[in-house]
């Protein structure tokens, strides 16, 4: 990982810890030792619903009967325009410091007809200015974890996880001089760390990193290479212990190389939703 992203980890960290420490002395001062945890946090099950409004960074590459292909900007080149996305997060907690997750990410654009602004070349196939290409991307996510809170208190808890991401990753233009498409089904590990504080009863603040990287000693052995970066802080307030609604920011990372493709897919932005609880 970048010493950036090391330092925001470090950075988070830290303030979490500083914000449990001033909930427990709040809590021991006003509460007795008996009390219970804070608002939202005593579930088996908890679902979440978003929408995220991401702004998308699409970069892709094809290569295809030994012609080198070009880097193929989605965005500028094929006219994908930013749109919002919607996202579902199953949590269990089958105790107290225990949790498994499961997230799904549908992440797909269109654009009809439209016409190319740079030539480039994509599976092979040379793409003329002007040409009009209707573009299809799918680049959905399902993602399964555990997380085990290693430092649980009743205003919060700080943890670790190991996470597998099944990404898929397909690319379809189709022109009036061809059809030309590349799909990757791509699992990706990861590892990460989370943390929440509540700064009121009701309100609890969230951070979230998950990361991997292919170790440079395996990129031949794997003939690619890829890394994964998210980061995600949020605010949730509970209305009661089983309904709750947040507000959160959110930047995903992907890079691959398998193959003969590649992509550099970066998301980032605002989102906002409902969580209930049982």
């Amino acid at each position: 990982m970048r010493m950036s992203v090391c330092r925001l980890y470090v950075t988070l960290t830290l303030g979490l810890l500083g914000l449990l420490a001033g909930a427990g002395d709040v809590a021991a001062q006003s509460r007795p030792r008996t009390a219970g945890p804070a608002i939202g946090e005593d579930y088996r099950i908890e679902a979440s619903y978003g929408w995220w409004n991401a702004t998308p960074e699409l970069i892709v590459n094809s290569e295809s009967l030994g012609i080198l292909g070009t880097d193929v900007d989605l965005i500028s080149d094929l006219g994908i325009e930013q749109r919002r996305l919607g996202k579902f997060n199953l949590v269990l907690k089958p105790g107290k410091k225990h949790r498994l997750k499961y997230e799904h990410l549908p992440i797909t654009y269109t654009t009809d007809a439209f016409p190319v602004t740079r030539a480039f070349v994509f599976n092979g196939q040379r793409y003329r200015v002007g040409l009009p290409v209707t573009t299809s991307v799918n680049f959905s996510t399902d993602s399964f974890g555990y997380e085990y809170d290693f430092l649980y208190v009743p205003r919060g808890f700080i943890g670790a996880s190991i996470n597998v991401m099944l990404s898929n990753i397909d690319v379809d233009l189709q022109s009036p001089i061809s059809h030309e498409f590349f799909q990757q089904a791509v699992p990706i590990p990861a590892f990460g760390f989370a943390g929440r504080g509540y700064v009121t009863p009701n309100l609890a603040i969230d951070a979230e990193i998950r990361f991997f990287r292919v170790p440079k000693s395996l990129e031949e052995q794997l003939d690619g290479d890829g890394s994964y970066n998210d980061f995600d802080l949020r605010g949730t307030y509970n209305i009661n212990q089983y309904v709750g609604t947040h507000l959160g920011w959110r930047k995903t990372t992907i890079f691959y190389e398998a193959d003969r493709d590649r992509g550099d897919l970066k998301f980032s932005g605002l989102y906002f939703g409902g969580v209930v609880r049982y």
